[in-house]
Order: structure tokens, then sequence, then C-alpha cells
């Protein structure tokens, strides 16, 4: 049996693209359906970073104070490990005006909950949970919906007409495939292994630091309870290193990061491991009639620079600016196409600047790395210009923490705290 269902813009995918779309198009009276297909958002080792970009955002949205309510911990900069044994600040937050002075590292699930929170007080917004998109409705070339059926298990399909599909469903995007749009894929020379490792209460430690030790790199991120650790190497490595064992990794890890080396023995097998195979492409076209793309699902990135999280989020933003006021004004046909061409213009500049910094991160830093060039320490030119062009710093940091082309929430979703 199917059942038919109606909204006006259905969201696939309940990440933070598409809940923070969901909550703006409901602010402005439009009705939306978010759907997402695992029935809660407690998965671990997403991305977990949320920049200053984001944070001001939610306070324009009158969630700052929620946010902060999240049991969290900050990154106050941005440090390279220097052969003396002493760290270069190559972004320091601290030259930022606060309250948007930091990284804030919040659990995403968290985060979730507390957008959709906010979004469940507008009358006119939806979510459905266990809920999984299978192909699209076309009509005469013109997308009118999408087919869903339940992610586990038996239960009813259900075609939910909409008058926009957008598409928030990722780097995997099912939709994407469906709307017959093909990314274009940059080589990527690493893939990262996430794990967790105990915090002890005197690790203090709030910089972002990397380690490195003959072709291995190491990134720790200190969390409130724990470290959630980044180990890379280069793409496809992942057998080899399951295959040398956990006593192998282990000890990587402890020569890395020595003062992890009393609490090592917590990753108990290679199944604490978990791989992630990294990918970075971008849509030249992010829509078709009745349809769009916006976040990973049109730009998926590297984790590099911990950005990812933080651009889907200003798509989402600009998806809501530029479709809401054409959606409550009537617009129907080609002039809704026009305007979700208009998002792919604006979102696309940024997306190019940040997979272009990425790109050359991962020649200067990780290619380096990976043929043993950083034992002599990083790449000359960030050195002398943080050591000796001190507004570089700031430079750096406002980069890390906004990004280019920056959204701030329209006039109409705002809210007091």
């Amino acid at each position: 049996m199917v059942t038919v269902s109606r909204t006006t813009v259905a969201i696939v995918g309940g990440g933070p693209a598409g809940v923070v779309l969901g909550l703006l198009l409901a602010r402005a009276g439009i009705r939306v359906r978010v759907v997402e297909k695992h029935d809660d958002f407690n998965r671990d080792f997403r991305g977990d970073t949320v920049h200053a970009s984001t944070i001001r955002l939610l306070d324009e949205l009158g969630l700052g104070d929620r946010f902060r309510a999240i049991p969290q911990s900050r990154l106050d900069d941005f440090s390279l490990p220097m052969p003396d044994g002493s760290r270069l600040l190559l972004g320091d937050f601290s030259r930022l005006d606060p309250p948007y002075d930091h990284v804030a590292m919040v659990p995403q699930w968290d985060l979730l909950d507390m957008l959709v929170s906010a979004a469940r007080q507008e009358p006119s917004f939806e979510i459905s949970m266990g809920q999984a998109a299978s192909a699209l409705i076309v009509e005469n070339g013109v997308v009118a919906g999408v087919h869903l059926h339940p992610y586990r298990g038996d239960g009813e399909h259900e075609e939910l007409r909409a008058d926009v599909v957008v598409a928030c469903d990722g780097r995997d995007s099912v939709l994407r495939a469906a709307a017959g749009l093909r990314p274009k894929q940059f080589p990527v020379p690493f893939d990262t292994w996430w794990f967790r490792l105990p915090k002890e209460p005197s690790d203090a430690e709030t910089a972002l630091v990397p380690a490195f030790d003959g072709t291995d790199v190491l990134l720790s991120f200190p969390r409130r309870d724990y470290h959630q650790v980044a180990y890379f190497a280069p793409k496809g490595s992942d057998a080899a290193l399951r295959a040398r064992g956990v006593e192998d990794f282990r000890a990587r890890v402890a020569r890395l990061r020595p003062s992890f080396a009393d609490r090592v023995s917590a990753i108990g097998s290679m199944d604490d491991v978990h791989v992630l195979d990294v990918r970075m492409d971008r849509l030249r076209r992010w829509w078709r009639p009745g349809f769009l793309c916006i976040g990973d699902a049109a730009h998926a990135m590297s984790p590099a620079g911990g950005v990812g999280i933080n651009l889907a989020v200003q798509d989402a933003v600009a998806t809501a600016a530029i479709l809401a006021p054409a959606i409550v004004g009537g617009v129907r046909g080609r002039a809704l196409n026009r305007t979700l061409a208009a998002v792919e213009r604006r979102r696309t500049p940024p997306a190019v600047l940040v997979q272009g910094a990425q790109r050359a991160l991962h020649r200067i830093v990780f290619e380096r790395a990976f043929a043993g060039k950083l034992q002599d320490g990083p790449p000359l030119l960030p050195v002398l210009l943080a050591k000796y062009v001190p507004p570089a710093s700031g430079v750096y940091a406002r980069g890390i923490a906004f990004g280019p082309l920056p959204e701030h929430a329209p006039a109409w979703a705002r809210r007091g705290s």
C-alpha cells in the first residue's frame, strides 16, 4: 500500500543543513517536512565542530542561550609543532571579537536535537524519522516529490509530493544520483581513522595541534569528557593498518602523542577505530527543475579544517533567504527554477574557495608528511607569516572561524533569546 501526502518543501536528510533549512523555512510560514532515515541522531564520529559563523547564526535565531547550555568544549587556537618542541601559533582566535572568538566542540546529536526542538515550535514544520528516500517523482521533466520507505523493517511506502525537493542527504546522496547530477571528483591523498581516548582532569588543552612522526599524522580534538582523535594515513591503507593489529596502532598513537601513552589501552581492538573514506567532490550544477542539492550532496569536503558542517549550514541559510520569499510570493515554474539557480550561483564560490584551500593543505602538509618531509618543521611561508606578520594569525583564525561568504539569518527568521 502507498500513501500520498503533500508539503511545500521536502528536505531529505536530517543533518545540520537539512534541519537548519527546515527551521528557517518554517519560520517563514512555509510548510516543510524534513525526512531522516535514522530513528535518532546518535551516531559517533560525525563532524562536531561548530565554528563562529554558525554560533553567530544561532544568536541571530534566538538560540544562542540554548546552544551555550549544551555541554561543550572549545578550541582557542590552531598551532603547528616545531622541531625544537615549541609551537607556532598559526590561528589565534583571541584576535576575533567575542563571543565569536573560538570554535565550539559540541556533539552533533545535541546540536540537532536543539534545532529540531526549536523547529517544532513552528506550526508548519514536520520531521519524519526512520524514513529513507528511494527515488524522485518526476512529471514532465519536473521533480514533483520523492518516494519514501521505512529505512528498517516493513511498513507503508509513501509518495511525498512537494513544490521543491532539497537533497541534504550527504556525500552519498541517493537523490543526487536519481536526479542525474554527477559531481566532479578531486584526488585526496589520505583517509582518516577516528577513535576516542579518555580525558584526564589535568588535560587542559584547548588548542588544535597536529602531531607528525615519520609518515604518521595525528590530530586530537579536546572534548568535554574525552579526546576525539584522528589518525591520517595514505588513502587505501585501511587493510594494511588493521592487519598490523591493535598493538601496533597503539604504539603509533603513543609515539605521535606521548601524553596519550598511559591511555592507549582504551583502544580495545581495531573495531574501536573507525575509518572514513575521505572524498572531495563538487557538482557543476546543483539543481534541476523542482530539485536542489546543498551541503555535502552538492560539495563533499575534506575533513581538513573541519569546515564541512559550517559550510553546509551557510548553504542552508542562503537557500532559505533566496527560496522563502519566492515561495511566499507565489513563484512557480521557470521563475522558481531561476531561484534554485540563484542558490547555486551564491554558494558555489565559497565551496570552490574552501576546496581550493583544502587541496593546497593536502599538498603542503599531508603529501609532504606521507613523504617524510615534515621532520624539519612546517612549510616556510606560514612560519614566516606567523612569526613576523602578527595580523596573519588573525587572518588565519578568521578564515577558519567564518570562512568565505558567511551568511546571516534573514530578518523574518530572527527571534529574541
